[in-house]
């Protein structure tokens, strides 16, 4: 394994010719188009590339869990057929379940299918970027690594790559491996099967979900419906693991499959040598390009997406399981159901949400108190966790950047120069005309994977990520907060409340928990105490181990909700705080603001009072003397006006002169 420093480019691992080659996002399927009506009638319920109609299976949001749509608006739809893959595992004798397991495919089947949220990984695949092959969040590059799917899926992430023959015509190989029915009227060249042949052929063609239907009562109902036929136990098998790939593992946005996947189901036997996890992750990088922006559906294992999302940066409409600490892989403690409450959310608000997300509350090392005994893809791939790789699936090869992400490993970020990066990676989805391995053409690139990478050197002299951290918004300055609407007051603290809702469910969970394992506790320590058989005397210890350990650990995590409770709520009523000073204020605006209104109201009036009264006061001069005589009798009070003698009157009888002052403080 070679070890690696700084940043460089693996422009060597380019073979000639790979210049040429072009990435599309979905499989090319002319071989359809020159099939023709014979085609189409084999398999009429099936529309244009990408597209299902009818009884096909889909995606895997039934009827009852899709809410209605305005019509000409388009959503994100999800092209894996998850309910159908559980149901057909179950429902198969054990014997091939057993073979199954062994293949690798055993922790994935195991999981109870759940929800998918589309607004959730609509507003998650906007992120992502191709040059870099991460999504780009407010916090950093983030990017799922071989970690995440050997912890939440249990595929093997160490093995031989997944390469092989690239035929221009897989008529023979298709009639060997799985038989001559599904290539009974077609023409050749055959390059891809339809998956609802696969179906069709075990009797489930068009079996999906009811609106109202269980999990149980669907899977009593596919075990019913499933006819394997007089088919040899191999070729049953391979037609239920070629379903696997096309509907779940390496879903594409078309309805068919390149048959290059069947040629690896060959030999069973060694068929779990294959790095599946890797694979996988491959695929889904180089599917995620072409459905961010041109098409409505999205190929890839979406629900790894959307748990490996809930794990690092929980939000959404997401529960664990209760009980589910020892269920493995970590998916299985996953429960989503779709929620009435919010079922016209759109990718707006999800959008808006992961702008806001507390930086503070990403979780980097979410496997920290995990036991690798307990995952066996985890204890076989540990080595390649903190290396820089390429996934190779098929014709695909795809490179997975860990010098993005070591603070998954618990490191500090160096700062990297994303502009300067290449394309080490190179995706298609092409036909030839003649037939070619793959493996043997890029000889240095499958060694590249065998050797095991280059391995990330860790810079123990960082104190921070502060200067990647200042590089990367730089870098990123127009893309790290998508929301362009302004979040009203009233989202904002619809937000917290979520957030503290969720805070608070997980809370009363993990204390149930703690209270059935101290129970459990006590009783291993009380049967241990009372002198069982001295042959389970070290199991009983080993017990009490494991469940003071698994004790400890659910306390932490109650410790550490309550306190992220306790900031939930301080912060909520720091708000509260504000708002009330900010009413405050605004009432205090509010009086001066009155009071300047009315205090111009009285001057106006005042000063209209006045011009009333000068208009007023010419008139009343001019009428109160009617000759000279009157004026000048002013100084004599005996003369009245006109000359006359004015009579004596009595001061009783006078009227008293009205007291003006009182008006004039009125008016004032």
């Amino acid at each position: 394994m070679k070890t690696r420093g700084k940043r460089t480019v693996l422009r060597t691992r380019r073979q000639p010719g790979e210049e040429e080659e072009v990435m599309t996002a979905e499989m090319d399927t002319t071989e359809e188009e020159e099939a023709g009506p014979a085609v189409a009638a084999a398999d009429g319920d099936n529309g244009p590339e990408g597209e299902n109609t009818g009884d096909d299976e889909g995606g895997d949001e039934t009827e009852a869990e899709a809410p209605r749509r305005p019509k000409g608006k388009g959503r994100m739809r999800s092209r894996v057929t998850w309910d159908l893959c559980w149901a057909w595992y179950r429902a198969l004798p054990e014997a091939k379940q057993t073979r199954i397991a062994r293949m690798g495919f055993g922790h994935l089947l195991s999981v109870c299918p759940f929800h998918v949220d589309v607004p959730y990984l609509e507003a998650l695949r906007e992120r992502w970027e191709e040059d870099c092959k991460a999504f780009i969040m407010p916090w950093g590059h983030m990017i799922p690594t071989l970690e995440d799917v050997a912890y939440l899926i249990g595929l093997p992430v160490q093995g031989e790559p997944v390469v092989g023959q690239e035929r221009n015509d897989y008529y023979d190989d298709i009639v060997e491996l799985l038989g001559p029915e599904f290539v009974a009227g077609r023409r050749r060249p055959i390059r891809s099967i339809l998956l609802g042949s696969l179906s069709e052929a075990v009797g489930l063609r068009g079996r999906r979900r009811g609106p109202l239907e269980t999990l149980e009562e669907f899977y009593t109902g596919v075990r019913g419906a499933l006819d394997l036929g007089d088919r040899s136990e191999e070729r049953s098998t391979r037609i239920f693991v070629a379903y696997l790939f096309g509907r779940l593992l390496f879903a594409t946005q078309s309805s068919q499959m390149n048959c290059k996947f069947v040629l690896l189901l060959r030999d069973l036997a060694q068929a779990g040598r294959y790095a599946w996890g890797a694979a996988m992750l491959g695929h889904l990088f180089s599917l995620l390009p072409s459905s961010s922006w041109r098409s409505q559906s999205t190929g890839g294992f979406t629900p790894f997406l959307q748990i490996w999302g809930y794990t690092c940066f929980p939000m959404g409409r997401r529960v664990q399981r209760e009980g589910s600490q020892a269920l493995v892989p970590l998916m299985a403690r996953w429960e989503v159901a779709p929620d009435l409450r919010v079922a016209d959310q759109r990718a707006e608000d999800v959008r808006a949400a992961l702008d806001h997300y507390p930086h503070d509350q990403v979780v980097w090392t979410p496997y920290a108190g995990e036991v690798d005994a307990a995952y066996p893809a985890v204890a076989a791939g540990r080595p390649l966790f903190d290396c820089h790789l390429l996934l190779l699936c098929l014709g695909s090869c795809e490179v997975l950047y860990m010098e993005f992400v070591v603070r998954t490993l618990g490191w500090h970020q160096p700062a990297i120069e994303v502009p300067s990066l290449g394309r080490e990676g190179h995706s298609r989805r092409q036909f030839f005309a003649e037939d070619r391995d793959w493996g043997a053409e890029h000889g240095t690139t499958v060694t590249y994977w065998r050797e095991g990478g280059e391995q990330i050197l860790r810079q123990a002299d960082l104190q921070d990520s502060s200067a990647y951290l200042e590089d990367y918004r730089r870098c990123y300055v127009g893309r790290l907060w998508l929301d362009r609407r302004a979040m009203p007051e009233s989202q904002a603290v619809r937000l917290l409340e979520g957030r503290l809702a969720e805070q608070e469910f997980e809370l009363g969970r993990l204390r149930v928990e703690v209270r059935t394992l101290k129970e459990e506790l006590a009783r291993v320590r009380a049967s241990r105490d009372t002198g069982v058989s001295s042959s389970a005397q070290p199991a009983r210890g080993d017990l009490a181990v494991v469940l003071q350990e698994a004790l400890d650990q659910a306390h932490a995590r109650v410790r550490e909700l309550e306190t992220q409770t306790r900031e939930l709520e301080a912060e909520e009523r720091e708000r509260e705080a504000r708002d009330r000073e900010r009413e405050a204020d605004r009432a205090r605006t509010d009086i001066a603001k009155n009071y300047e209104i009315l205090k111009d109201q009285v001057l106006r009036k005042h000063r209209e009072q006045q011009r009333v009264a000068q208009q007023e006061a010419p008139g009343r001069t001019m009428s109160a003397f009617a000759s000279l005589d009157d004026i000048v009798s002013l100084g004599d009070p005996s003369v009245a006006r006109g000359g006359l003698q004015r009579p004596e009157a009595s001061t009783a009888s006078r009227p008293p002169l009205p007291d003006r002052r009182q008006e004039r403080e009125e008016e004032e």
